[in-house]
């Protein structure tokens, strides 16, 4: 028995005993491995299922209060503000959700408008001054810096800019920069800046009735 156990060892490949342990250790680490990106990778889900569970509940909760109708300083309430007479709304399309898109509807004197195409150049301007100035009451800032958003605009309607930023933005700092009357007649405190024998030179001026 003795001398067959020994004529046994003799033929066993003790090196290929090495090598499927090692190979073992391999799969064993890379098992382990598999687990921990199992897990990242579920974590990660988690984490995109929540991130987009809070942007649709933050996309509601703006369009709740950009488009809030009677809210005083709502989309459409500044539109009115800026165009009398007119109102204005942003709502899904037929058939869609706030996720999936929205589009603006303005109306004169009732009278809802198929396209925005329908309004001239400077309607438009006041379309999207006054929906970027209604994601600013939601989102709040002190201070704003506007250049020239009256550039395309008549004096009735720079006016109205005017008197807007004064009903709508009372806590809040503008710094407008414009080349009409219209805006002047509203400021706080006015920078005139005029060319002359080749200098700049700026005056201050403080309006009392603003």
């Amino acid at each position: 028995m003795k001398a067959r156990k020994n004529e046994l060892g003799k033929n066993l490949n003790t090196r290929a005993m090495s090598v499927l342990s090692q190979v073992e250790e391999q799969v064993m680490g890379l098992q382990q491995k598999k687990n921990q990106i199992a897990l990242d990778k579920q974590k990660l889900l988690d984490t995109i299922a929540m991130l987009d569970e809070k942007k649709t509940r933050e996309i509601h909760k703006a369009h709740e209060q950009v488009n809030k109708v009677k809210r005083a300083n709502d989309f459409g309430n500044i539109f009115s503000t800026l165009l009398p007479g007119a109102s204005a709304k942003v709502e899904p399309p037929p058939g869609k959700t706030v996720e999936q898109g929205l589009e603006v509807k303005v109306a004169f004197n009732g009278k809802w408008k198929d396209s925005l195409q329908e309004l001239s150049g400077g309607q438009r301007s006041l379309v999207a001054l006054s929906l970027v100035l209604a994601m600013l009451k939601f989102r709040p800032a002190p201070i704003y810096i506007l250049d020239e958003v009256d550039a395309a605009l008549d004096l009735s309607h720079t006016q109205n800019i005017g008197h807007m930023i004064k009903k709508h933005f009372t806590t809040s700092q503008f710094i407008i920069v414009s080349l009409k009357e219209g805006m002047f007649n509203h400021a706080n405190v006015l920078y005139r800046t005029k060319f002359c024998d080749g200098t700049s030179q700026v005056t201050r001026t403080t309006n009392k009735s603003s």
